[in-house]
């Protein structure tokens, strides 16, 4: 899920999108193999219908979404195209779990009518103020999702 996020960070997707990967994969996994599940697990009637859909959206919608989201960020076109954004607006996120009062500087672009936030390493946050416009390679994704690669702060 780790690196999901990360491509997430960098991909153009709406989250309903992956959302609904997620519940409609897991459903009719849950739709076609619920007999075998039942059979292979000894629980009450709620226990089994509620550790059986956690299994089927947790277990294959999870990892449909992985799979659809790896191959649009690494089968994506070679074609990059450099496009320049103004940041809107300016925030940051508490450093990793012993790097805590490490800031990680976040920038949010209009990008094609949809709000984006990027994240940027630490070095970049006792500067983030100064910083007025992004430089960034963009991609068509796979799917046609566009990548965001090479982001640069002017």
């Amino acid at each position: 899920m780790v690196w999901q996020v990360s491509i997430f960070r960098n991909t153009i997707i709406d989250l309903s999108i992956l959302i609904g990967i997620i519940l409609v994969v897991g459903l009719v996994t849950f739709l076609v193999d619920f007999k075998n599940f039942r059979k292979t697990y000894e629980f009450s009637e709620i226990g089994l219908y509620l550790y059986s859909i956690m299994h089927y959206l947790f277990g294959f919608g999870f990892i449909a979404c992985s799979i659809f989201m790896l191959t649009n960020y690494y089968f994506a076109d070679k074609t990059i195209v450099k496009e320049k954004f103004e940041i809107l607006e300016r925030s940051s996120l508490p450093g990793s779990k012993y790097h805590r009062n490490e800031r990680i500087p976040t920038f949010i672009i209009n990008y094609n009518g949809k709000n984006k936030e990027l994240v940027f390493l630490h070095k970049y946050y006792d500067k983030m103020n100064f910083y007025d416009s992004l430089e960034i390679d963009v991609k068509k994704g796979f799917f046609g999702f566009d990548i965001l690669e090479n982001k640069e702060l002017k």
